[in-house]
């Protein structure tokens, strides 16, 4: 019996090396950084700025809901909101921290992971439509199924556009 070729998880192409290594770094989540070089309290400060963060969003999007609860079988104009607006928000911030406040560490993991990403639901996204369904609304369902990313995807695109633009333009 022949013996099996081991695989290599490694691309060794040079071409693929010198790709990978020209790719932007998450500096939240760099890989590379694992190791003797690398400081413990750095990733306990992470993790205290993103639990930090998505308490305060998880509240925010709480008390939303509870001010604006959705009727049984009614259309989630509250969730749809908090996604959409979570999302704008997240393309504000990604252009912000992208163009001018690079030197920042915590800002992202405390606003984009922790508090957009407490704020934003997709858990909540996924029952208002399984409710909609077992309540007999499969229309809609169906519409909120399909208009939560694609108003989630719009918001993004269009705040991330309008904010570069903003920055480049005040830049000038």
């Amino acid at each position: 019996m022949p013996d099996p070729q081991p695989t290599d998880p490694q691309p060794t192409d040079p071409q693929l090396v010198d790709a990978a290594a020209r790719e932007p770094i998450d500096p939240d989540v760099d890989l590379r950084q694992a190791g003797p070089g690398r400081r413990v309290g750095d990733d306990a400060t992470v993790l205290a700025a993103i639990a930090a963060g998505g308490a305060t969003g998880a509240v925010a999007r709480y008390l939303i809901g509870q001010q604006w609860p959705t009727p049984s079988g009614a259309f989630p104009v509250t969730t749809l909101a908090i996604n959409v607006a979570g999302c704008a928000l997240i393309g504000v911030l990604m252009v912000l921290i992208t163009d001018m406040w690079s030197r920042q560490r915590l800002i992202r993991p405390f606003l984009g992971t922790g508090v957009l990403g407490g704020f934003t639901t997709f858990s909540t996204y996924a029952v208002n439509i399984q409710q909609l369904v077992a309540g007999g609304h499969t229309d809609t369902a169906l519409l909120y199924l399909a208009l939560t990313p694609v108003g989630a995807l719009l918001a993004v695109w269009v705040t991330a556009t309008a904010t570069r633009r903003l920055v480049n333009w005040r830049i000038q």
